[in-house]
């Protein structure tokens, strides 16, 4: 299968305290000769000031001074890095329970999991949570990585009975792809290069494993979505009565020539070209950046959307979403909130909490009414004025949005609609 070196995954890591993530992101960038020099320099000094014999590979992503010195990570780090075969970016979450909304943040972009398990200890709590927070945001691929297994004496048998403990609860979420991988990230066994201790499994090391995953069947080529950004009127020679509609394609593919309607209005057309700084193209698809035009001269605004004759979102007004909230102070009954959705912000209230999830145990909590922070939870929403949406399990982009608080500017939430 040919892969597109240009394609860019992203992939976040989750695992409790000590499971060995930022052991293993240092591993991943170290094997594959993605540090510069002077980074290397300054974590192998800082090692030698921590009294380590090698290299301390967690120091590469710990990348804040103070996490490097209290040696925890307490925010979503960031990591870029390329091989010949494809462009990564990594986000690094938290483990700990009270940063359940940063790994939402890092993780509602990814294309793939990386879930952390201890050899030692299997499946526990976190390890619940973390899977049931991809399945929450639709992570396509979860690639459950066994770690120090090397402190198992590289057994087999325990690697199969954390597979069948994980498989267990795992059964009951919705998640399309999910691989084993047993690794010890210190050492570098079934990271970057087979391992040599573990001959019984016969799988592809993890860089290998991300290198080739297929994710162009990850973006939805269905439903034609293009929010507009912005109207583009340049008003110079050669442009005088250029009216290009400029944004980011959500989903979907468009052509010049398809039959299209513009939304909240209605108002149907057809696309007569589409632009970018390079020239024309003749097709384009999520997530490219483009500027459409069309023949007919029809009024679109920021928030409006593009979309095709034959397959149209909802516009609703009232909906429910899977919310995770954000935010210290909790969520005020019936408040107003700016409601941000592809290019679009209404004025929205939540109108009910119709339950909370307990994200240890799945329960489902209708009494407690309260959203404090990390809370995820079911709830209703109404807005001002309808938004053309699509569900969140068949359109990561159209199907989502966040709540702003209007007095502090924060965002305060993230909803995925169900």
């Amino acid at each position: 299968m040919e892969i597109d070196k240009n394609q860019l995954l992203r992939f976040t890591t989750a695992g409790s305290v000590d499971d060995g993530k930022s052991t293993l992101i240092g591993r991943l960038l170290y094997d594959s000769k993605a540090i510069f020099e002077d980074q290397l320099e300054a974590v192998e000094n800082t090692s030698r000031k921590k009294g380590h014999e090698g290299v301390d590979l967690a120091l590469f992503t710990d990348g804040l001074r103070d996490e490097r010195e209290q040696g925890i990570t307490i925010d979503v780090a960031y990591r870029y890095f390329t091989t010949p075969k494809r462009k990564f970016i990594i986000a690094d979450t938290p483990g700990h329970i009270q940063y359940t909304r940063n790994m939402v943040t890092g993780a509602s972009t990814a294309n793939a999991a990386l879930i952390l398990i201890d050899a030692r200890h299997g499946v526990i709590e976190q390890t619940k949570r973390h899977a049931f927070i991809a399945s929450l945001l639709q992570i396509p691929h979860i690639i459950v990585c066994i770690n120090k297994m090397d402190l198992v004496d590289y057994s087999e048998e325990i690697y199969e009975n954390i597979i069948h403990q994980f498989e267990e609860f795992s059964s009951k979420l919705y998640v399309k792809d999910i691989q084993f991988l047993p690794i010890s990230a210190l050492d570098g066994d079934n990271v970057v290069n087979r391992s040599t201790n573990m001959d019984w499994y016969q799988g592809a090391p993890l860089l290998y494993t991300l290198e080739t995953m297929h994710i162009s069947s990850d973006i939805n080529k269905i439903d034609a979505r293009f929010p507009v950004q912005t109207v583009l009127r340049p008003q110079r020679e050669g442009f005088i009565d250029y009216r290009g509609y400029a944004g980011r394609v959500a989903s979907g593919i468009f052509r010049p020539g398809d039959d299209v309607v513009v939304l909240p209005s209605g108002f149907p057309s057809k696309i007569k070209s589409i632009d970018t700084m390079d020239g024309t193209l003749e097709e384009v698809f999520a997530p490219m950046s483009v500027a459409i035009t069309l023949e007919d001269d029809i009024d679109i605004s920021r928030g409006d959307m593009i979309v095709k004759e034959n397959n149209q979102p909802k516009p609703l007004q009232e909906f429910d979403a899977m919310l995770c909230w954000f935010n210290n102070a909790p969520a005020r009954p019936r408040a107003k909130y700016t409601i941000v959705h592809t290019s679009n912000e209404q004025k929205a209230m939540i109108t009910n909490v119709v339950y909370k999830i307990d994200i240890n145990t799945y329960a489902r909590e209708e009494d407690d009414k309260e959203l404090k922070m990390n809370d995820i939870a079911r709830i209703s929403i109404r807005t001002t004025r309808p938004l053309m949406v699509d569900e969140y399990r068949d359109n990561r982009i159209t199907g989502s949005f966040v709540l702003i608080d209007d007095a502090t500017h924060e965002t305060v939430a993230a909803g995925m609609i169900v």
